[in-house]
């Protein structure tokens, strides 16, 4: 085999490796999420208290992300991936030990932080896959995610049906997927900067691009954020349908994104990432239509699903136009991440303060108007249809070979 036909083999190799560890990092909050009640019990907190413990979760994740790119910078891009998809998955402990609210607001603090230097470390890595296989693949990506979050869902509702204790369930877990996301990180690429180049700096504002490009996520991941906490509650409290149909609103939703997800690259590479995002916009306008017209619970639920396939593809393609759009990938994609994560954090209590102030109609009024903002401003993304098909990035250009 050829030099070129070698290096094209571990490309392929290292994309695999990092939808590995896209599918550990999933897991890990899918796991998470099924024991919140368990831990809620654990420290004696109640609701009010328990939003205020996993708000650390966004704010711990704001405050770190900016230093993946200075780790990677530092050791290089496997190396820095490795230590912290092992220091997110150990975090996964941390809650389950939480004796009271003080404590469980440092552990959250940690888990997001541990969280969110994972996240950028593994996305921009995933955006030097795509440049140098020069079609779309974070879709792909981020559809391995979800369903790792699937997965680990799945088992912590087993351990929880079982009546497990979080900690040994999540000892377990955390062990499992430690091993299996070291093990993935040794195909990862090993990327390591010019002896020329800066290291980026411990914390910075994300550049103007990065904005334009996180307003677009803003809008998505707010739709997503609504949606996901307030569906069931939307079918239950206005349409008066069943829990069981109400919980299972949710779950089409999320099995919507993640199928959407997996497909979406073919769609990308057909259609590029502006003209995908303008019809996504348009789909997820309709479902908030249904939505807020719905006089059955079938037809909201119609609408939820839409609003999931419309969004579904909107944050990877951000992620990938931060990485392209200029020299620093990873602080880029952190700024990007910074305000996808506030979305995701302001997106659920605005919804019940519209609600509690007028209804949840209008709430999901105020979801739709901010889904057309995918239309509207889909044109910021054209970067990643340049840099994802053409361009290719002086520190990658050598196709560095992805084996330990």
């Amino acid at each position: 085999m050829s030099d070129v036909g070698h290096a094209r083999d571990g490309v392929g190799r290292a994309r695999y490796a990092v939808a590995a560890v896209f599918a550990v990092h999933g897991a890990v909050t899918g796991s998470f999420a099924t024991r919140v009640p368990w831990i809620q019990d654990h420290t004696s907190i109640g609701a009010g208290q328990l939003g205020f413990a996993l708000a650390f979760t966004a704010f711990g994740a704001s405050c770190a992300m900016p230093l993946a790119g200075r780790i990677s910078h530092r050791f290089g891009s496997r190396a820095a991936l490795r230590g912290l998809l092992a220091l997110w998955t150990l975090s996964l402990v941390l809650p389950s030990f939480a004796p009271n609210l003080i404590a469980l607001c440092l552990a959250m603090f940690t888990y997001g932080a541990a969280a969110g230097m994972a996240d950028v470390a593994m996305n921009a890595l995933g955006v030097e896959v795509e440049r140098l296989l020069g079609k779309s693949i974070m879709s792909g990506l981020h559809g391995m995610w979800s369903a790792g979050a699937l997965v680990g869902s799945a088992a912590g509702t087993l351990a929880a049906h079982l009546g497990s204790d979080a900690r040994l369930h999540f000892v377990l877990a955390s062990a499992a997927l430690t091993a299996f996301g070291l093990l993935a990180c040794s195909w990862v690429l090993d990327l390591r900067p010019g002896e020329d180049e800066e290291p980026p700096p411990r914390f910075a504002l994300p550049p103007r691009s990065a904005l334009l490009i996180g307003a677009v996520g803003f809008c998505a991941v707010f739709a997503e954020g609504a949606s996901l906490d307030w569906s069931a509650v939307f079918l239950r409290d206005r349409l008066g349908s069943s829990a069981g149909l109400a919980a299972a609103s949710t779950t089409a939703f999320m099995l919507t994104m993640a199928v959407a997800r997996v497909a979406g690259d073919a769609v990308v590479n057909r259609f590029g990432a502006v003209r995908t995002v303008r019809a996504g916009g348009v789909l997820a306008v309709l479902g908030g239509l249904l939505v807020v017209l719905a006089g059955h619970p079938a037809v909201a639920m119609g609408g939820f699903a839409l609003m999931g396939l419309g969004i579904a593809v909107v944050v990877p393609l951000c992620f990938a136009a931060a990485g392209h759009a200029g020299p620093n990938p990873s602080q880029a994609i952190a700024g990007v991440a910074t305000i996808t994560y506030t979305s995701g954090l302001v997106a659920p209590g605005l919804i019940g303060g519209v609600a509690q102030a007028t209804s949840l109609m209008v709430s999901f009024c105020v979801v739709t108007v901010l889904a057309s903002g995918l239309a509207v401003f889909a044109g910021v993304l054209r970067t990643a249809e340049r840099g994802g098909r053409t361009e290719v990035s002086p520190r990658a250009a050598a196709v560095p070979d992805p084996r330990p």
